[in-house]
């Protein structure tokens, strides 16, 4: 079986195209396109509550539908992130031990700062 899109340095080192490229492409591009419509009622509702006091928000916030669209919003912001940001280190960080470390603790610092996001939003909504 011939493989034309591997180089020959990188048939004998076993590298080249894995396949995963597809995948993380096709996830971006799916965040993406969710993230246009929560980002846009995000705004949309971010202004309508202008000059609202804390207790309005916050009970806005908490509603069910809200909460959901919120932590949809929070979930597909850093995971679209966490996708893009790979792609910028693997691409410009060219020693692989600096890289890897890179992307690991960027991965961490994405699901840390998301995870808090998600736990402010439920904590909103089950009053706690």
């Amino acid at each position: 079986m011939s493989q034309p899109l591997r180089t020959t340095l990188g048939r004998v080192r076993g590298l080249g195209s894995a396949k995963e490229g597809v995948s993380h492409w096709w996830a971006q591009r799916l965040t993406a396109i969710a993230l246009v419509p929560l980002v846009l009622w995000f705004v949309v509702s971010v202004i309508s509550l202008a000059g609202a006091d804390h207790a309005t928000v916050r009970a806005w916030a908490g509603g069910p539908i809200v909460a959901t669209l919120l932590v949809a919003m929070i979930v597909a912001v850093f995971f679209h992130a966490k996708l893009g940001l790979q792609v910028v280190l693997e691409d410009y960080i060219h020693h692989e031990g600096t890289r890897v470390t890179a992307i690991v603790v960027m991965q961490g610092a994405v699901f840390l700062v998301g995870l808090a996001g998600v736990i402010a939003v439920l904590k909103l909504a089950l009053g706690a």
